[in-house]
């Protein structure tokens, strides 16, 4: 059958064949398995579904239909508040399915860790564009719900230079108040954890010459994950502001 490379990422070569997505298996790629056979045994519908290994030795994923938000210029209802809040309701939803499973090992849940909306396929069911998957499982494992949750308003609420302070720090309670996280004290202090370990990892990663980082660093990443880390910092104050 016919391939086509679907576009966006950054580490694997992505194609679709039919219905079906096909990739190289990631280092963790039985953990992720385990995990997207939970979410099937569970019925819920926002992962693709594994499919097994195909005569390449590439995995086969379910295609997910939609429009996978991966350019930097994205239609208004991507960035609504409507959107926003069914994202972190997704988030609950798999964080909820997860809590007290072998896969979660000692942690609250299974954290997806690579939450943006490049990750996320979106379709107009009536109301406009709305989330209604995640994709890109290859770096989930145990953590606690606020490290997703942070990472959701660091990169849906695009905390960055650019945002007006006030209206990111309102996309941050939005997605706040979505999810239902009752202890919001440490969101910011979160946000700028990842936003620091995100630009150290892709510049080891780059200095070990990984071909994907150091793609990353020379498309300027790690200058703008600097950047962000910057613009979340000068701006704390509001932030934790419209979360008390």
């Amino acid at each position: 059958m016919t391939e086509t490379h679907l576009p966006g990422g950054f580490v694997n070569a992505v194609v679709r064949v039919g219905d079906t997505v096909r990739r190289p298996p990631a280092r963790r790629a039985a953990f992720v398995h385990d995990l997207l056979g939970l979410f099937e045994r569970a019925g819920w519908p926002g992962a693709p579904r594994f499919l097994g290994s195909d005569e390449r030795g590439r995995e086969i994923l379910s295609y997910v239909d939609g429009h996978v938000a991966w350019e930097e210029v994205q239609p208004d209802a991507v960035a609504s508040d409507e959107s926003l809040a069914r994202v972190a309701e997704l988030v609950r939803e798999f964080h909820d399915l997860t809590a007290g499973t072998p896969p979660a090992g000692d942690g609250e849940v299974v954290c997806h860790n690579d939450l943006s909306p490049k990750n996320t396929v979106y379709r107009d069911e009536g109301s406009g564009l709305r989330p209604v998957a995640f994709i890109d499982w290859d770096i989930a494992g145990p953590g606690r719900r606020i490290h997703d949750v942070a990472h959701v308003c660091w990169q849906y609420a695009a905390l960055r230079p650019g945002a007006e302070p006030g209206a990111a720090a309102r996309r941050v309670r939005v997605i706040c108040d979505a999810y239902g996280l009752a202890e919001r004290g440490e969101v910011v202090e979160t946000v700028l954890w990842w936003q620091d370990r995100c630009r150290r990892g892709i510049e080891a990663d780059a200095a070990a010459g990984l071909p994907h980082a150091v793609r990353l660093r020379a498309d300027g990443v790690v200058a703008q994950v600097r950047a962000a880390h910057d613009w979340v910092t000068q701006h704390r104050a509001d932030l934790e502001r419209a979360l008390a």
